[in-house]
């Protein structure tokens, strides 16, 4: 790419954190009033490369020139004093402040300490004009929806003559008129000459907005393309490390899928859905049932198993629990009717890292436990032992701190305690992930046996050859959008990527698909039949 046509040029970027090398020689570059996507599975590398280059990580190696020359921000201040701006998934304004106030902070209009309050007034007006916008300025910005508040973000960005805006995951919270607005904007910034760097998981927005792509996995970069140039089902194999053409079914350990039909209904779910979400969706969960829940990172898989846990609430749609209508508004009331769930980030949300193994493990069944308000300990060391001896977990003792433990013991502690609670359906969110190949052998074949034994288990996994193993059945999110479901030999990593990237075997893409799915859980593509419901 000639120079002369360069904003940004990130050479050979380096950056190490203790036992982790985040980047490994990433080469990055923008043109001018070009709209640049950054690709790629967690993990990747994407926020480490936008944290370099907004001062917020020093690299470690490498080298940085943004327009001409050679630059080493140390701070996100330092770098909007380049022309470098970012506006993040949660708008970094002042809520209490008016709309005018935040655009204008720091560069009030005015003289000495008096601020030109009609200037500024005026001024924010005709900013906001400029990308279509009207709206009473002098109102708080906390007054306005998240989409005004991030145009509001958007102007004080254009107005402080930022030459590269990094937007990362602007749309997560819009709505589809929101999205559209927007995207707008962004237009009108790239008519001005001003780059923008997009930073999404919806491929479909990825698609419609951007110029080229820069995917990156492992922190490494794996190609930069053009846009139109480039399917749906390449961008998947590229961010997942996969040849498209040749992903083939895989030999799968189906012993508990094959052995015998699952039962009946346990959770059937109809038009539920959650608003800024996940969009209205069907799905039943069999007894003795593996569910797989696949999807890239932001396809909605977890906020899917929050709203069936009850973490989060539905705004639309039905729920029956063992033939019964439930509404699930915390997970106490899930947990009651024999769900549990183990959340994704096991040390954020699942461990209490001060505690032992033992009141790790008893943690969701104290009530049950207790005798006139009192747990004894004899009964916490009763079951946590049990659960310790069956499913293999290492330790010392059950005193024993479960933050010393290896990361796949730590994850048997969070299914040893809902285990515990003797659920119907478990749900299961990562549940390898971070932990060795062993660990993930073990809780693969744990899955297996419960499935066996008659639970509804939801397994979700960003390693698509876990979910082909292990799931009798495969709904595939999109764009917080059930798309697809996959039943029998229809299950393998070929036709879960190309419903994740929207298009059909032959490469045609099937576009986005909006409101619930239709009744008895297809997804109007045709994507194979349930072996159980053939009849």
């Amino acid at each position: 790419m000639p120079e002369e046509r360069s904003i940004l040029e990130m050479r050979s970027i380096t950056k190490r954190f203790p036992g982790v090398l985040a980047l490994d020689g990433v080469d990055f570059s923008m043109r001018r009033g070009e709209v640049h996507a950054l690709m790629g599975e967690n993990g990747a590398g994407k926020s480490t490369l936008i944290k370099v280059l907004t001062g917020v990580y020093p690299r470690d190696g490498g080298e940085i020139v943004f327009d001409g020359r050679r630059v080493a921000p140390r701070s996100p201040l330092e770098a909007q004093r380049l022309g470098i701006s970012t506006i993040y998934q949660e708008v970094n304004l002042i809520p209490h402040l008016s709309v005018a106030e935040n655009i204008f902070l720091g560069r009030q209009p005015g003289r000495s300490a008096w601020i030109g309050w009609p200037t500024m007034h005026r001024r924010a007006e005709e900013l906001l004009a400029g990308f279509g916008l009207r709206l009473d300025v002098r109102r708080s910005l906390a007054s306005y929806p998240l989409a005004i508040q991030q145009m509001a973000a958007v102007a004080r960005a254009a107005d402080i003559s930022a030459r590269l805006l990094i937007m990362d995951e602007p749309t997560s919270s819009l709505d589809p008129s929101e999205v559209a607005r927007l995207f707008g904007i962004i237009r009108t910034l790239k008519a001005r000459g001003i780059s923008v760097l997009f930073i999404t998981h919806f491929l479909d927005q990825a698609f419609e907005i951007t110029d080229r792509m820069t995917v990156l996995r492992n922190g490494r970069r794996v190609g930069v393309f053009e846009t139109a140039s480039l399917s749906r089902i390449e961008l998947i194999g590229h961010m997942l490390g996969k040849d498209p053409t040749a992903v083939a079914a895989l030999e799968r350990e189906k012993a508990a899928a094959s052995a015998s039909p699952p039962g009946k209904p346990f959770l059937d779910a109809t038009g539920l859905g959650r608003k800024g979400s996940v969009e209205p969706f069907d799905l039943t969960v069999h007894e003795g049932e593996v569910l797989g829940l696949a999807g890239l990172l932001g396809s909605g898989r977890t906020e899917t198993a929050r709203l069936l846990f009850g973490a989060d609430r539905a705004t639309s749609g039905a729920l029956r629990v063992g033939g019964i209508p439930a509404k699930l508004r915390s997970p106490r009331a899930a947990v009651t009717r024999g769900i549990g769930f183990c959340p994704e980030d096991r040390k954020s949300d699942g461990l209490l890292p001060d505690l032992s193994v033992r009141e790790n493990i008893v943690l969701a069944v104290q009530r049950r436990l207790a005798r006139l308000g009192i747990v004894s300990r004899a009964r916490q060391l009763a079951v946590a032992e049990k659960f310790i001896k069956l499913l293999g977990i290492a330790v010392s003792g059950p005193e024993q701190p479960v933050r010393t433990l290896s990361g796949g013991n730590q994850q048997k502690v969070i299914l040893a305690r809902w285990l515990a609670t003797s659920p119907r359906l478990l749900i299961l969110d990562e549940p390898t992930r971070g932990i060795d190949v062993g660990a993930k052998a073990e809780v693969e074949r744990l899955v297996a046996d419960l499935a066996r034994d008659g639970m509804a288990v939801i397994f979700i996994s960003s390693e698509l050859e876990e979910v082909v193993r292990r799931s009798h059945r495969v709904a595939v999110l999109r764009d917080r959008r059930k798309v697809a479901e996959l039943a029998g030999d229809a299950v393998d990593e070929h036709a879960i990527m190309h419903a994740i990237a929207g298009t059909g075997e032959n490469g045609t893409n099937l576009g986005p698909r909006a409101g619930p799915a239709p009744a008895g859980g297809g997804s109007g593509i045709a994507t194979g039949v349930s072996p159980w419901n053939a009849a």
